[in-house]
Parts: structure tokens; sequence; C-alpha cells
């Protein structure tokens, strides 16, 4: 049987806020920096979205289809790319149209929500679900939470809402001797198949592509190529953020070259493109795998440590989290959007203390000097959107 290569991308744009001091709570409600959002949207679109598209539209079709892809786009991107970028959306459909791309679905808001409250982790399934098939025409069967965080407890939920298959981490600690190499059930859910991501090789692109101090720079497509060839295994999963192309690794550093000929290099070395669908029906389980405690693909634990590791962290998260059940009972639209919005994983990111390499990557997509300004500025808002809460529920 032929080796596989799974390729897939996470397309994500925060909702940044503002500045929003101590003296607008309770006067001022609007939380976003709409100019930040708009301008950060658009280079973005220019430098990654638009031209990644066409080159792999122009990938596929060289190939005669042989080239497949997936994505999920979080329901915060969809959203500014029809207020900012209609011609992304123009784009991703005419991918679509070829019917060689797979659009999964996660969390609408690329929230926390599976491990915080079950009845909003299903609603903004469900809401992403919808979102991609009015975008797009497709129905979605594979599932990625939010930063590839998986457990046990959330294969279960997961399968309960109708997905057959999930993509998470290939983390060293759950792994041991194992591969991320090949299709594996969830101990928890044996019908729930998994794919699992290559981190090192995946990494290799998306982090040390134009690393001039790495020892395997600079990287080819054929260096890269017989790579993916000589790993064992029945697939290669090669998972990354898709603003890698253009944003994360410039232009200038080679990575759209990289892209453009690595399809004609993996089919002619004799290997083949999979989108996760395919995946688990091509290939068998190899076993089952159990992951007791959440996983994901952040940080060199990969765990919850990037979002939940300090108490700066924790305090926010448990104070957002702790409206939901009264934000139920007050089913107020502007109220939910924004509620949806406050979970985004990005505002907990930025408040992560960590050091050395990790906490360089952090400071890199903050856009505030410190995590502790991340977590004032992100509790005042919070402190206005309790009052409005509290507001509502009085008039009830």
């Amino acid at each position: 049987m032929k080796k596989s290569v799974c390729l897939y991308f996470q397309v994500h744009q925060p909702t940044r806020l503002r500045q929003y001091r101590f003296f607008d709570i309770g006067k001022d409600s609007h939380y976003y920096d709409d100019f930040v959002n708009r301008t950060i949207l658009k280079r973005v679109a220019q430098k990654c979205y638009l031209p990644m598209n066409e080159l792999l539209l122009e990938a596929i079709n060289k190939t005669k289809g042989k080239f497949k892809v997936a994505f999920s786009i979080s329901g915060s991107a969809l959203e500014q790319f029809d207020r900012y970028a209609p011609e992304v959306m123009d784009s991703f459909r005419k991918l679509a149209a070829t019917g060689k791309v797979e659009f999964l679905c996660e969390t609408y808001y690329h929230s926390l929500a599976s491990l915080a409250s079950h009845s909003e982790f299903v609603h903004q399934v469900e809401k992403h679900k919808a979102a991609i098939e009015d975008a797009f025409g497709v129905k979605p069967v594979t599932f990625r939470n939010t930063e590839l965080i998986y457990s046990d407890a959330i294969a279960r939920q997961v399968y309960e809402l109708g997905f057959k298959n999930m993509l998470t981490e290939g983390a060293r600690h759950i792994m041991g001797w194992q591969s991320p190499n090949y299709i594996y059930t969830a101990e928890s859910q044996p019908k729930l198949r998994l794919l699992l991501r290559n981190y090192g090789l995946s990494d290799d692109i998306a982090f040390r592509f134009s690393d001039k101090g790495w020892n395997e720079w600079p990287l080819t497509t054929e260096k890269f190529t017989g790579w993916l060839n000589d790993a064992e295994g029945d697939i290669v999963n090669l998972f990354m953020d898709y603003e890698t192309f253009g944003e994360h690794q410039s232009a200038e550093s080679g990575i759209f070259d990289f892209m453009r000929a690595l399809p004609a290099a993996v089919l002619g070395a004799g290997m083949d493109f999979v989108t996760p669908a395919q995946a688990v029906r091509n290939i068998k389980p190899a076993d089952s795998l159990s992951v007791p405690d959440p996983i994901s693909w952040a940080d060199e634990e990969r765990d919850l440590s990037a979002w939940l590791g300090n108490e700066l962290q924790q305090d926010a998260y448990n104070k957002l989290y702790g409206l939901t059940e009264k934000l139920a009972l007050i089913n107020d639209p502007e109220l939910w959007a924004d509620f949806g919005h406050l979970q985004e994983s990005d505002h907990l990111y930025y408040m992560c203390t960590k050091f050395f390499s990790d906490g360089e990557i952090h400071k890199r997509f903050s856009p505030y000097d410190t995590p502790f300004e991340a977590f004032i500025n992100y509790m005042n808002v919070l402190s206005d959107f309790i009052i409005r809460t509290n507001y509502a529920e009085q008039q009830i």
C-alpha cells in the first residue's frame, strides 16, 4: 500500500480587544479593536490566504486532482473574511468547488468550551457546522478541536455529535513507543478514528523552515520528500497554521516555492495525498489510544498550560465560564455573541507567563507588552460584560 500524506491547515484570526480601561467599565461596551482586526486580516490575506489558495488550486489542477488538502476555518475567521476580505471567501469557495478539499468542523469561536461546558461546546460545534455548510455547501464529517485539544472524555463528546474522525497531536508522552504515522481508534469510543500530527515533520515547515541556525537548513523539497518516504507507518499527518505561509515564514524564505514543488515531488516518489476522511476509509487502525488527560499541539508540554498554566489564566477562564448558565437563561443574541468572542483561546494565550522558547513564541503572537497587561485588559472587558449580564438577568 502506498504511503499517504495528509495536509491539514488551521485558519483562524482572533477578534482582538481594544485597549479597554478601568474607566470604560459600565460606560462603553464595544470591546473590539476594529481597526487592528481589519488591518491584520487584510495584511494576512495579501501575504498568505490569497497567494496560498491560488497555489493550492493550481496544484490540484496540475495533478488532476491527486493533490488534496484539508482546512478548518474558525467562525471568528469566517466573520472577519465576510466583513473585511470577501475575496478570501471567494478563493476558498474555488478550492471547495474542486471536490479535493475537505473542510473540517471545530468550535465556532476557537474556544476551550470542550473543557468547560458541554452545552456550550455542543452549541459552538453545531453553529460551526452550519456555517461551513452555508459557506461551502459541504457537511463536515471530521472534527478538530481548538489547538488539537483531545482527551478520552472529549472523544466521547465528539462521537456523540456525529463525527467518526478526529485530529489530534501525536504527543510523545502519550505515544510512548508508538508512531503517529498510523490511524488509531479512541479507547473511550472505539468507533472514533484518530489522525495524529507528526509534530517533527510539521514543525520543520511551520517553525524551522527559515531558521538558518537549524542544522538541516535550507529545507529543500527533495530533502523533505525523502524524510516523508523514510518515515515508518501508513500515513504522515502534516498539520499546521495556514498563516505559516507568507506570514510566519516570509515569501522571501522560499516557503511558497517549497510548497509549489511539494505535490509533484510527493506524487513522484510514489506516495499519495489524502484528506482525513479518505484516510480513515483507506487505512485500517493500528491500535487504540488512551488519553486520560487533555493534550494539545502547543508548547513543549503539549498540554493545556499554554492557556491554563497560571493563576491569571485560570481566574479569567473560571469567571468567564461561570456565566454560562445565567446567559442560557437570558438568551440575548448580543450577549451570546460577545460571550463567544470572549471565549477565543487567544485571549488566555496572551496571558501565558512561560519563559525560554515557548515564552518567545507567546510573546511573538501577543499584541500586549506583558501577560499582565493582557490579563488586566481582558478582565476590564469581562467586568463590563458581567455588569451587562447581571442587568439583563434583572430584566427577566
